[in-house]
C-alpha cells in the first residue's frame, strides 16, 4: 500500500484588510504594521495559486495544511481562509492544524474553531468532544492533528500543546500503533526541545519528544519556521526502518524569498509498507530560482 500526503504550510493569505476600530488590539496593530512593512511583499498570492494548481495535478491521497493561514486573525481573514481551503479538495481529503497567527489574539479563538471545523473533525471511533487531537484514518494511515495555537503577547510566537493533548496523544499513538497504522503527526511549531528560537518555539517540546520516543510515530510534519527542515527523533517503537522518526518542516507556500530553503514550496510525503515496517520518501516541488515556474526542488533529507 502506498499513500502520498501533500504538505503545505504558512500560507499567510493576503491582501490584509485594515482592522476595524472594534477589532484593534495592540498585537494586531503591530502585526498589521509588520505586514505592510515587509510580509506583504514576501507573501505572493500568484505564486500560491500556481503552487496549489501544481499540487492538485500531483493527485496526492491527502493534503495536510499545518497552520498560519491568516495573519492577524480577523474575521474577514477566517472567512477567506475557509474558502481557500475548499480549493484544495473535499474536506475529507484535507486536514488542518492551526498556527500562532491563526490564534493571534485571545478573542479570535472561537472564530478560529468555527472556521475550520470541516478540516479538523476526527473519524468514527476517534470523534472526540474536543477538536484536538484529531485522528483521521485513511487506508493504513492515521493522520493525527495537534494544536499548538495559543494566544501570546506582542513580539511572541510561542506554541503550547498542554498536558491534556500530550496525554491524549500517548493514548492515540498506542491505539493506532496496535492497529498497525502508519502514524503521521501534523503540528505547526517544530516540536524540538533543542535549537528553538527564543519566544518562537514549542514550550513543551520536551514532553512531546518523550511521548513520541516512547510510543512511536512514522512521521511528524510541521511549519512555522518558513524553511525546509529535517530532524529525527530516535524511537524503538517507530515502524520506520532504522527506528528514527523523521520530523520535516516545509517553507511558506507563498514565500517569494530568494533563499532556496525559504522559497515557496510544498512537500510530497510517500509512505509505503515494507513488511512490518514503513518506508518514507520525501519530494519537494515549488517556485524555481530565477523564474516563476513551479517544478521539482531539493527535498528534505529522510
Amino acid at each position: 500500500m502506498s499513500f502520498t500526503i501533500a504538505h503545505l504550510t504558512d500560507v499567510h493569505l493576503g491582501p490584509l484588510a485594515r482592522p476595524r476600530l472594534d477589532e484593534m488590539r495592540l498585537k494586531r496593530f503591530m502585526g498589521y504594521v509588520n505586514w505592510k512593512r515587509g510580509r506583504e511583499r514576501l507573501s505572493d498570492m500568484a505564486t500560491l495559486a500556481r503552487l496549489v494548481a501544481d499540487m492538485r495535478a500531483q493527485k496526492p491521497d491527502h493534503v495536510a495544511v499545518t497552520g498560519d493561514l491568516v495573519n492577524i486573525a480577523l474575521l474577514s481573514e477566517f472567512r477567506r481562509a475557509a474558502e481557500w481551503m475548499r480549493t484544495l479538495g473535499e474536506p475529507a481529503d484535507v486536514s488542518f492544524t492551526p498556527g500562532n497567527h491563526d490564534a493571534y489574539v485571545r478573542d479570535a479563538m472561537p472564530q478560529l474553531a468555527a472556521a475550520f471545523t470541516p478540516w479538523t473533525q476526527g473519524d468514527g471511533e476517534y470523534e472526540r468532544g474536543e477538536a484536538f487531537p484529531f485522528v483521521r484514518v485513511r487506508g493504513d494511515v492515521a493522520l493525527i492533528g495537534l494544536s499548538t495555537a495559543t494566544p501570546t503577547g506582542p513580539l511572541m510566537a510561542t506554541g503550547r500543546l498542554g498536558a491534556r493533548q500530550i496525554e491524549a496523544l500517548a493514548a492515540i499513538l498506542q491505539e493506532t500503533g496496535a492497529k498497525d497504522l502508519a502514524r503521521v503527526i501534523l503540528i505547526h511549531h517544530p516540536p524540538l526541545s533543542r535549537g528553538g528560537a527564543p519566544l518562537r518555539g514549542l514550550t513543551d517540546a520536551r514532553a512531546f519528544e518523550a511521548t513520541v520516543s516512547r510510543f512511536g510515530a512514522e512521521a511528524v510534519l510541521h511549519g512555522h519556521s518558513h524553511k525546509r527542515m529535517s530532524h529525527f527523533l530516535v524511537s524503538p517503537a517507530s515502524r520506520i526502518e532504522g527506528g528514527r522518526v523523521p520530523i520535516l518542516g516545509a517553507p511558506s507556500a507563498s514565500s517569494a524569498s530568494a533563499d532556496s530553503r525559504q522559497r515557496a514550496a510544498y512537500h510530497l510525503i510517500d509512505l509505503d509498507r515494507a513488511g512490518d515496517h514503513w518506508r518514507l520518501r520525501a519530494r519537494a516541488r515549488g517556485l524555481q530560482l530565477g523564474g516563476g515556474e513551479i517544478g521539482a526542488r531539493e527535498a528534505p533529507a529522510v
